[in-house]
């Protein structure tokens, strides 16, 4: 067999060292969350238009992972991380000084650029050193975006309760650059060649058995991506200001939104481990059946113990979803275009997360409640599993790679 780096002792520590930074690089995509109600108050504004930061976010978020995921294919990681901890200290200082919510949400798609080089392309980066464990890698790496939102929430209301949101943005900008910047410096190693070539000759030889081209595939894989991510996004995008309208305030919708994360990590680490025994396809699948579930919950309304409850099993129930396209593109596509191939389909969950931070916000204008809203999830969840089960009907269900 041939001897790689792949699944090294290296492989570990750097997997650990991205987590680390993944967990900070990505507040850029959870700050407005939290400090969407506030912005609404001191704009004057709908919820529809009190949610344009956020869509702006995730434009930028998905651009990022656009042109950042074939700079790491050519550069490595270490100079797109040191460019986005700079975009990011610059957008939330921006944010912080602007007068008006057109101008905010503008700088938003900064915060969004500088967001996203914590997450695809860091994953595709952690997912060129592993092999036999790959999926549970994978899985570790993406959790670094809830952790991020675990971690960071009640941090940002405590702040935001004596400084306001632009304390709080302000205070985020000096701590995004003097973490990032030096932690860059530590993912500078890559690859050798004979790693390189060895995971080219796997990959080949399973793309040789799909009979789907990797065009193919990816364009389904990009439409699932869009579906599951407008019903993730309801819950996600506006349990802050659920809690709020269902008169539980928005501590506790902050608290939520950390639990309902943290129920995420777990459920990304225990899928990983999944997807490394039945394969990326069948773990989407069962993440998305879990999330259509879970998401109907959410039209009953409790009491607060209740609504904790559902945010921390809609938590368990999807966090595998979305590092699962990592893994099927890793499975079936070639190594050297991990970057740009696994940045194409997660910038298509998270165009979906911007469309259903939108729609939701624009439903409950509508109808003054987030019934419809719920519904709009439930439907566009219903499309990824139609295309996850014709995509395995096309080419099987072929065990999970291994080295």
């Amino acid at each position: 067999m041939d001897v790689t780096q792949h699944d090294s002792r290296y492989s570990w520590i750097r997997l650990g060292l991205s987590l680390g930074l993944a967990i900070v690089g990505n507040i850029g995509m959870w700050a407005v969350i939290v400090v969407l109600p506030d912005m609404q108050a001191e704009f004057g504004i709908d919820r529809a238009n009190a949610s344009l930061p956020y869509v702006a976010t995730m434009l930028g978020f998905a651009l990022g992972n656009l042109t950042l995921g074939p700079a790491v294919d050519r550069w490595g990681i270490s100079p797109v991380l040191a460019l986005a901890a700079g975009a990011l200290s610059v957008g939330f200082g921006l944010a912080a000084i602007s007068g008006s919510v057109l101008v905010v949400s503008l700088v938003h798609v900064i915060l969004g650029l500088g967001a996203s080089a914590s997450f695809a392309p860091l994953i595709a980066d952690v997912s060129q050193w592993f092999m036999r464990r790959r999926g549970i890698a994978v899985a570790i790496a993406a959790s670094g975006n809830y952790l991020s939102g675990t971690l960071w929430p009640p941090v940002i209301v405590l702040i935001a309760s004596d400084y306001g949101w632009r304390g709080a943005y302000m205070a985020l900008a000096v701590m995004v650059l003097a973490v990032l910047l030096p932690g860059t410096l530590l993912l500078r190693r890559q690859l050798d060649v004979g790693s390189t070539e060895h995971a080219t000759r796997h990959a080949a030889a399973r793309a040789q058995t799909t009979g789907l081209s990797p065009g193919t595939l990816q364009i389904l894989l990009a439409i699932a991506g869009v579906g599951c991510c407008v019903a993730m996004s309801m819950p996600q995008v506006h349990i802050v200001a659920l809690c709020i309208d269902r008169g539980f305030g928005s501590t506790a919708g902050a608290e939520m939104l950390s639990l309902m994360l943290a129920g995420g990590v777990v459920s990304r680490v225990a899928f990983g481990v999944l997807a490394d025994r039945i394969g990326g396809l069948l773990t989407l699948l069962l993440g998305a059946v879990l999330q259509c579930v879970a998401l109907c919950l959410f039209l009953i309304e409790g009491g607060i113990a209740s609504l904790y409850l559902v945010s921390l099993i809609f938590g368990l129930s999807q966090g595998g979803i979305v590092p699962s396209y990592a893994i099927i593109v890793r499975e079936y596509m070639p190594p050297r275009e991990a970057g740009r191939r696994v940045g194409l389909v997660m910038a298509s969950t998270i165009i979906g997360m911007a469309l259903g931070g939108w729609m939701s916000g624009w439903l409950y204008d509508q109808s003054g409640s987030y019934a419809l809203a719920i519904w709009n999830g439930i439907g566009w969840n219903l499309i990824t599993i139609v295309i996850t089960l014709l995509i395995l009907v096309r080419i099987g269900t072929p065990r999970a790679a291994v080295a």
